[in-house]
């Protein structure tokens, strides 16, 4: 995916108008391509803008209808230049150059965007740019895991602790990544940390360390996953192993071959 493809998505993002496929599609990019991030919260600063400056209420008649229309007549090139009004419409048809001026569209899908956006505002229609702020700023152990779910060769494997907690690690071997669900277990210690490990040809490869609240926590294990990686977590001091190596016996160990 190039830049304007995302740029792309991203404007669909903002309206809350994704199809599923381009939704992980949109996900996805977010995840490999950070620096991209921008685009993505120019679009939702500008649909937040939109929806907060206008009180909602029933639209002029024929008022969608002469919207779409614009946008149906979009070309690819660029933002048509604005048709001039005539009489009986220039008090029907608002200008999108106010909202389209927000965001300096520069390609025919921001030029959509920005129509799409007044017409949110004109009808009512809730922009969901909350929703997608809390998206963009989701944990990337949480974006992991939905990345990880989506794939085509997603798997999964459930322990029983002996506290009565489960653990489940979800990886992909395509994605080259694991997470690990928990629920029902206790916060460590004091002074402690639960840290995560790559056990490999009986290597044990640090993979990070996570909190626990409420009994659940779901974490990302750093670095990559190769195929027949067991899955371990032990008690370490606070920050996690000192040695680089485990100093207890793993209370959770999720075979995924």
């Amino acid at each position: 995916m190039n830049e304007q493809e995302f740029a792309e998505l991203a404007a669909g993002a903002a309206m809350n108008a994704l199809t599923p496929d381009d939704e992980r599609r949109f996900r996805h990019a977010l995840v490999a391509h950070p620096e991209w991030r921008g685009i993505a919260e120019a679009d939702v600063e500008t649909a937040e803008m939109l929806s907060l400056s206008t009180v909602p209420e029933t639209p002029p008649a024929g008022i969608r209808a002469a919207l779409l229309a614009q946008i149906a007549e979009t070309p690819q090139g660029g933002i048509p230049a604005e048709p001039a009004e005539s009489p009986e419409s220039a008090d029907e048809l608002p200008r999108a150059d106010s909202a389209a001026s927000i965001t300096a569209p520069r390609r025919w899908s921001r030029a959509i965007f920005a129509l799409a956006a007044c017409l949110a505002v004109l009808v009512g229609v809730g922009i969901g740019a909350v929703a997608l702020n809390q998206q963009l700023n989701r944990p990337a152990s949480v974006v992991a895991l939905q990345e990880i779910q989506s794939a085509p060769d997603a798997q999964k494997a459930t322990v029983e602790l002996a506290d009565g907690g489960t653990a489940t690690a979800h990886w992909s071997a395509s994605a080259g990544a694991a997470v690990l669900v928990t629920d029902g277990i206790p916060a460590p210690a004091d002074g402690k940390s639960y840290e995560l490990w790559f056990v490999r040809d009986e290597t044990a490869v640090p993979a990070g360390v996570f909190a626990v609240e409420d009994g659940r926590a779901t974490a990302q294990l750093e670095g990559d996953m190769h195929a027949g990686d067991v899955i371990a977590v032990t008690v370490e001091q606070a920050g996690g192993s000192p040695t680089g190596t485990p100093t207890t016996d793993p209370f959770i160990v999720i075979p995924t071959a």
